[in-house]
């Protein structure tokens, strides 16, 4: 299902389902419930290259942030943008992907100021080694974010 949501741009619908699942797995987490401070709390979505969601229609990653900023009643901002056109990740070993997305994200400068000490939950579809997460989240941190977590749909 999250391969057909992915790529699929007919099969939006299927967004329901899928953040459903999501905010259910979160909200049952004890560890997401002690590490939130809602108060302080920013969702992120994991951008995809502007070429990329152009061709795609959308991005998949913002979808499911969109909900669950619904669901969590947490705001949500567009703070990275992904300023180099990567090779998708679905082939690549760890090495491999840490490579690949190296100097991939930027902030967009028009959100600076509203990183800065707050606590960013970066949101993603898939976990498979942590590579995106751990680039995206380098940018926040150096850019003032206080605390940087991942939330991701299904581990892969």
């Amino acid at each position: 299902m999250i391969i057909k949501f992915k790529y699929d741009p007919y099969l939006t619908g299927i967004k329901t389902v899928l953040s459903d699942l999501f905010y259910e797995g979160l909200i049952q987490k004890e560890e997401f419930h002690k590490v939130l401070d809602s108060s302080n709390a920013i969702l992120v979505p994991i951008p995809l290259y502007h070429a990329r969601e152009r061709k795609r229609g959308y991005n998949h990653a913002h979808i499911l942030a969109q909900e669950l900023s619904e669901k969590l009643n947490l705001p949500l901002l567009k703070v990275l943008k992904r300023i180099k056109n990567t090779k998708t990740q679905v082939d690549l070993g760890k090495d491999e992907r840490k490579k690949n997305l190296k100097d991939a994200f930027a902030i967009d400068i028009r959100f600076e100021k509203e990183i800065k000490n707050k606590q960013i939950f970066l949101v993603d579809d898939v976990f498979t080694t942590g590579s995106t997460l751990l680039e995206a989240g380098k940018i926040l941190k150096r850019n003032g974010a206080k605390d940087v977590w991942g939330l991701t749909l299904a581990r892969g």
